[in-house]
């Protein structure tokens, strides 16, 4: 049987103010966010998860505080594994840009892939940060399972990545708060999604 790596891939658990642009705003989670986690554990095999990593933003940190105990596993934080940058749109609602920014908001809908908000990246570059970190770890780990506890914008760029779909389709993956991807990367460089948003 071919050599196989395969990565668990959380998104954080429910935040303060979700319907904003939170972005690298450190957000913290709400009480629901953190029983969101705790619920995860019976879904997470202990003996078999041998690495977990995280953003180091508070949201993502405190899925490892909870879950790496549970998995007798020291979690490892990975700046690259940010969200986006959302530079001058973070903290602000779709609403709140709609009406205050019209052009910038056109802007997006008119090129999702090359948008930068004002100081912010595009998925272009949180790709270009996210899927080195990503690829580095999977060669580390081989023949291993790992857990990654991330956000929702680097969750659909890992995701897309495996599947081959261009960044124009990144709102075409959902995420929900703590909601498990499973992607299995082979030694023959074929990946497969066996589950997204599980």
């Amino acid at each position: 049987m071919m050599e196989r790596t395969r990565l668990h891939l959380i998104r954080h658990g429910e935040v303060e103010r979700p319907h904003c642009y939170n972005g690298q705003y450190d957000v913290r989670l709400t009480a629901r966010g953190e029983e969101q986690y705790q619920l995860l554990k019976p879904r997470l095999d202990p003996d078999r998860i041998s690495a977990l990593y995280t953003s180091d933003l508070i949201r993502t940190v405190r899925g490892g505080e909870i879950l790496g105990p549970y998995l007798g596993v020291e979690p490892k934080k990975v700046p690259q594994f940010r969200e986006l940058n959302c530079g001058e749109w973070q903290g602000l609602s779709v609403t709140d840009i709609q009406r205050d920014r019209p052009d910038e908001w056109a802007a997006r809908l008119a090129d999702l892939e090359h948008f930068r908000a004002p100081g912010g990246e595009s998925l272009g570059d949180l790709a270009g940060r996210v899927l080195p970190a990503l690829k580095e770890i999977v060669a580390r780990h081989r023949g291993e399972e790992v857990l990654v506890v991330a956000h929702g914008g680097v969750n659909r760029i890992i995701l897309m990545d495996a599947i081959g779909a261009p960044l124009s389709s990144f709102f075409s993956i959902d995420q929900q708060y703590c909601g498990m991807n499973l992607i299995d990367y082979y030694a023959d460089g074929n990946t497969v999604v066996q589950l997204v948003n599980g």
